[in-house]
């Protein structure tokens, strides 16, 4: 094998498989290795998920050191890790440079879903997400958002005993905001790991350009719109993004995507007692989605310190929104709050290791 090998270093997850084959043969080639390397090193990242190439037990060992001097499998460091009696897993893991990141694997009986970040920390500032509480510090690399699935699938099959079957962009960041390396990882989880598009969720607070971009993708990749209220004045109140694009410019780009992608969209809402949870607001929300296909998630405010005085709703205020959902037609129903014992709601683990 030729010593040819460059000092600079490239993240293989950090871009779409096919350019990661393309590489990978210009590499292999260029180190006098037969072709069918490529296909090895390929399957030792995507199926097996190495964290380094020195665990490819296959691939000559010159062959790995270099490798390792090429390229970065971008191994990730879990900080912590805070387990709870409802089975909900929860790492803070430590990035290259000191950053810290939260995922989330929340198993159920029927799916095991794992919630990823797409930024470390997030700017726009909603009232009722810890994260927002230390800011924005970056945005995260592709690479760096994809290795939160693959160290993530290690411990779901090591733990609990099973793969994971969903992903769900809803950890820290907004991931509309960070809509090139998002598209990326979507792309390397799709076409590289072989996630169905169908079970991959992106969430956003509703960046109307990054709503536009993903109705383009040709992957049928599902959407859910944190909403948390259904007038422009409360949503405001709760939402900076409101300012920016207002609920009736959120809504004219969800019926767009719609007739473009014909999938039922997914819509957040937070309840907070006596904030956004009287059946007035729920008759207002059954209006704004007329025509829509669309499922409501109803879910329990998870308590922040940012704001010390607010509640989950009570049961009896949740059923009546709920019910108030049904007899107009809405979709929707109650999400049981997991993890609460080990600070699951986005940002709270990292808000706690400050």
């Amino acid at each position: 094998m030729s010593s040819a090998v460059e000092t600079a270093t490239h993240e293989v997850l950090s871009g779409p498989p096919e350019d990661l084959r393309q590489g990978l043969s210009d590499f292999i080639a260029e180190c006098g290795e037969p072709s069918f390397r490529t296909r090895q090193i390929e399957a030792w990242i995507f199926e097996t998920g190495v964290r380094g190439f020195d665990e490819m037990t296959n691939v000559p060992p010159a062959l790995r050191t270099a490798l390792g001097k090429r390229f970065s499998l971008t191994p990730l460091e879990p900080e912590t890790v805070a387990r709870s009696n409802d089975g909900t897993i929860k790492h803070l893991w430590r990035l290259d440079d000191g950053e810290r990141v939260e995922s989330v694997l929340i198993p159920t009986r029927a799916r095991l879903t794992l919630c990823l970040s797409s930024q470390a920390g997030c700017a726009l500032g909603c009232r009722f997400c810890a994260t927002g509480a230390f800011g924005f510090r970056r945005q995260l690399r592709s690479a760096e958002i994809v290795a939160q699935y693959r160290e993530s699938r290690r411990v779901a099959e090591q733990e609990l005993g099973r793969p994971i079957s969903n992903v769900v962009y809803m950890g820290m960041g907004e991931p509309l905001a960070n809509l090139d390396a998002v598209i990326d990882s979507l792309r390397t989880l799709h076409d590289g790991f072989g996630l169905g598009a169908r079970r991959i969720t992106v969430s956003t607070v509703g960046l109307v350009p990054g709503i536009r971009e993903l109705a383009r993708r040709p992957e049928p990749f599902e959407l859910a719109v944190s909403l948390h209220a259904p007038t422009h004045e409360l949503r405001l109140e709760l939402m900076p993004i409101e300012k920016r694009y207002p609920i009736t410019e959120l809504f004219g780009a969800l019926r767009d995507y719609q007739a473009r992608k014909n999938r039922r969209i997914s819509l957040e809402y937070t309840l907070i007692n006596g904030v956004n949870d009287d059946e007035e607001l729920a008759r207002i929300l059954a209006d704004q989605v007329h025509g829509l296909t669309c499922f409501v998630n109803l879910i329990p405010f998870n308590p922040i310190p940012s704001q010390p005085d607010w509640k989950a709703s009570p049961r009896r205020r949740i059923e009546a929104f709920s019910a108030t959902l049904d007899e107009r037609g809405v979709p929707n129903a109650v999400r049981t709050p997991r993890g609460r014992d080990i600070a699951a709601a986005c940002g709270q683990l990292r808000l706690s290791q400050t």
